[in-house]
């Protein structure tokens, strides 16, 4: 995909079609049928041919030959180096290529975008750039999160999922890093009448929660669910108690905003940036003490003035991250790398 001035993108597959939005295809029949070889190294001479000033790589890399491009100014946006802080969980030649990508683009980019404040620090340790290189520009989320939903649509959801009333909500993939098991440990703490209603794609470490569960006779009380459908989603947001996100490490923490944006206290962990995507209104908690988890929930359900000011200022906090406010962070980017 490549944003130059006046905006145009280019991506091979579907896309919405916007005013300021022009698709296209690889001219070569070639690169036609090698469509993802095109976008690692082709789609160079296209840029070149359609006069493209600035070229931005929205996904960690850089197209291997962009410096055959002469006069095209570079941005690349890296989400985030999980990888190299949990690398157990990537096989090695995902590592290794992920390296030579992610490194790569950082170097040869004339500007980098990093996701979060510790998105930086994490570039700028692992791959020695100068901070001066890097700009912060904050994601958003789905709209469908900030439109209330009716209450008839929440009863037809619940219902159809089985889900009670009163749950504490967890989205997010099912994996060791996502730190699952610390919200089942903390049910321990927690009232009888509190359910847990997880959702997100299951790994083998769902397998470890659910053992946790059974044998701590808690397997009534907290639901693993794999294939809701993203429509669905905001009425979970919506109807949850609060919302809990014990990631030990993200690259920004978008469900964190979700939950804002949809009018639900959020608790997170502290340790990267969630604190950045949920705001000092939200509660945060170390990742390894589940007590400290169950007693922040206990806060949030027992007092209604702390809810209500979670709700409040997370509604305030969430409009940073507002598409227009969003996109004039990003335009300023592009007008700085192009000298305007």
């Amino acid at each position: 995909l490549y944003c130059p001035t006046p905006l145009r993108m280019q991506k091979i597959g579907d896309l919405p079609q916007l005013p300021c939005m022009e698709v296209h295809h690889p001219r070569s029949a070639f690169w036609r049928f090698f469509h993802h070889a095109w976008r690692v190294w082709g789609i160079t001479d296209d840029i070149q041919a359609d006069g493209i000033r600035l070229y931005h790589g929205l996904s960690n890399e850089l197209p291997l030959s962009i410096l055959r491009a002469k006069g095209v100014k570079t941005v690349v946006t890296i989400h985030d180096l999980i990888y190299q802080r949990y690398p157990e969980d990537y096989p090695l030649i995902d590592r290794l290529i992920y390296d030579l990508k992610f490194s790569r683009a950082c170097r040869n980019a004339d500007h980098i975008i990093a996701v979060s404040q510790c998105t930086k620090r994490n570039i700028v340790e692992q791959f020695h750039i100068p901070e001066e290189k890097i700009s912060v520009v904050y994601q958003g989320c789905d709209e469908r999160y900030k439109q209330p939903v009716s209450y008839e649509r929440k009863m037809e959801v619940l219902t159809r999922l089985h889900i009670p009333q009163d749950f504490v909500l967890y989205v997010g993939t099912m994996e060791s890093r996502k730190n699952l098991l610390l919200l089942a440990e903390a049910l321990e703490h927690l009232p009888q009448t509190m359910n847990v209603v997880a959702v997100g794609r299951r790994t083998g470490y769902a397998d470890r929660v659910e053992t946790f569960l059974r044998t701590h006779g808690l397997e009534n009380r907290m639901m693993l669910l794999h294939h809701v459908d993203n429509d669905d989603l905001p009425v979970l947001y919506q109807m949850a108690s609060c919302f809990v996100y014990p990631s030990k490490f993200e690259g920004f923490g978008i469900p964190m905003l979700e939950a804002l944006c949809s009018g639900t206290p959020a608790i997170g962990c502290t340790g990267s940036c969630l604190e950045e995507a949920g705001g000092p209104s939200s509660i945060y908690v170390a990742p390894n003490v589940p007590r400290a988890l169950a007693d922040a929930i206990t806060s949030v359900l027992s007092n209604p003035e702390l809810r209500e000011k979670m709700i409040r200022d997370g509604h305030e906090y969430a409009k940073q991250f507002e598409a227009e406010a969003c996109t004039k962070r990003l335009l300023e980017v592009y007008k700085k790398v192009l000298g305007q």
